[in-house]
């Protein structure tokens, strides 16, 4: 037993002269507050890393001859004139989704008011003063982009939509433009049953 009481005296004695050691080089002031001196946490074990030097991303080429990649290039970015001197007319965006009974009274298919169950987005664009033969309408998948004489809107869609299926109404009493476009969901099978 004295020989194991030995062995670990000399560990411990040892180790306190490792610690003391390492904190004075660390450190190379006199700390007489033992709070201020312990700042040591998990970060301090092992080798501190090395400091890269920082580049922009911008700027960092792939292992390709692409001279921009997806991400820098925003969809619909060609589309945006600075130099044009049209205004943006207002609009709305309302999500809809399509209920009936049995989801609004016994909540059988899962569906709930959260824009996750919606199924078609419907865009009011306000055009006073504007035939409907002036509409020139582009739809992509996450950019519409409108240009009549009076006006223009290049609007970014919050959500994907099935640019081939869609449906636009001009109302020329209430000079507005009604798009409605179906929305394209990755998890629509879990959604929509």
């Amino acid at each position: 037993m004295e020989l194991l009481g030995v062995s670990s005296a000399q560990s411990l004695q040892c180790l306190s002269a490792l610690l003391s050691t390492q904190q004075e080089e660390e450190e190379d002031g006199n700390c007489e507050n033992v709070s201020v001196c312990a700042q040591l946490g998990p970060g301090h074990i092992g080798p501190q890393p090395k400091k890269v030097k920082e580049t922009s991303s911008a700027y960092m080429k792939k292992n390709s001859k692409d001279i921009w990649s997806e991400e820098e290039v925003a969809e619909g970015a060609h589309f945006e004139d600075l130099a044009d001197p049209r205004p943006q007319p207002e609009y709305e965006i309302i999500l809809k989704q399509s209920v009936g009974t049995e989801d609004l009274f016994l909540g059988l298919s899962r569906k709930d008011p959260s824009s996750m169950c919606c199924e078609a987005m419907l865009v009011k664009i306000k055009l006073p003063d504007t035939k409907a033969t002036d509409v020139i309408l582009d739809v992509k998948e996450k950019f519409l982009d409108l240009r009549t004489p009076k006006y223009k809107l290049g609007l970014h869609l919050p959500h994907p939509i099935h640019s081939q299926e869609g449906r636009a109404q001009f109302f020329s009493s209430r000079g507005e433009l009604e798009v409605t476009l179906l929305m394209k969901r990755p998890m629509d099978f879990i959604n929509m049953q």
